[in-house]
């Protein structure tokens, strides 16, 4: 039974031999195909000519999903790591909705059930575990969390003090009515995203309005600039070992077991 558990681990949960590499394509493609299914789904045209089709697709993506997010559980010495991990709440999100549906018939709750649906959406989160180098941005936005946090609260002193002196400048005739609204242009504005609803007409203020344009390129490219060179030091921290089950990273180059859930690592 333990080495049965283990081949399953390393099937599902690896891609260092054929059968974990045809199993990862199987899932990617069975992932792509449900999404493609639930946006068809919502097309009201679509949905009255073959609704009966995406019923029985999405049963059928639901049994296929509900066996692997099972066999996860079962392949693992800690199945709560997985079952409460980033990984494992995706998973139980992408079969909750369609199981829901057959506690909730008739009409009457038909809008809820559509809502719920939605979630089935997650899905598209399960393919991020299949691309490596999402763990490496992922860890590197983790470590320049703090400077990123910084950077924001600076953007913010920015966007009120603009946005409060935009509300004396222009006033309400320009459409800046309050401090929030005005606030709301200088963070439009900030972004270069540019909505047009709101625009200053008086001189000082299109000055304004050019200078604050002109410094959100400069802002953009500062959490760029800190984003990147996170993932430049740790591509070079490649000797720490990562768990294929839970995700943790770090662990140490001759580890045999998982700190976090205690799977035997694969090395």
């Amino acid at each position: 039974m333990s080495a049965l558990r283990d081949q399953i681990k390393i099937i599902i949960f690896g891609t260092d031999t054929k059968a974990g590499k045809l199993f990862d394509v199987v899932l990617i493609v069975t992932i792509v195909l449900s999404i493609i299914t639930v946006l068809l789904d919502s097309v009201v045209e679509y949905n009255q000519k073959y609704g009966h089709i995406f019923s029985v697709a999405e049963w059928t993506f639901t049994i296929m999903f509900t066996v692997e997010y099972l066999l996860r559980i079962f392949s693992i010495r800690r199945p709560l790591s997985y079952i409460f991990s980033f990984f494992g709440i995706i998973d139980f999100l992408a079969v909750l909705p369609t199981y829901l549906s057959l506690f909730m018939p008739g009409t009457e709750v038909f809008a809820v059930i559509r809502v719920l649906r939605v979630l089935r959406i997650f899905r598209v989160l399960k393919l991020v575990q299949f691309m490596g180098e999402a763990d490496l941005l992922l860890k590197a936005m983790i470590a320049s969390r703090r400077k990123i946090f910084i950077w924001l609260f600076f953007v913010m002193n920015i966007v009120i003090i603009l946005g409060s002196i935009m509300y004396l400048v222009e006033g309400e005739e320009a459409g800046f009515d309050s401090i929030p609204r005005s606030i709301y242009w200088a963070i439009v504005t900030l972004t270069t995203v540019g909505y047009g609803d709101i625009s200053p007409e008086t001189n000082l203020g299109q000055a304004i309005a050019a200078v604050i344009m002109i410094l959100g390129y400069s802002i953009i490219a500062v959490p760029t600039g800190i984003v990147t060179s996170e993932i430049t030091f740790a591509a070079k921290n490649t000797n720490e070992q990562r768990c294929i089950v839970c995700g943790k990273e770090g662990l140490v180059a001759d580890a045999k077991f998982c700190s976090s859930c205690g799977s035997k690592l694969t090395g």
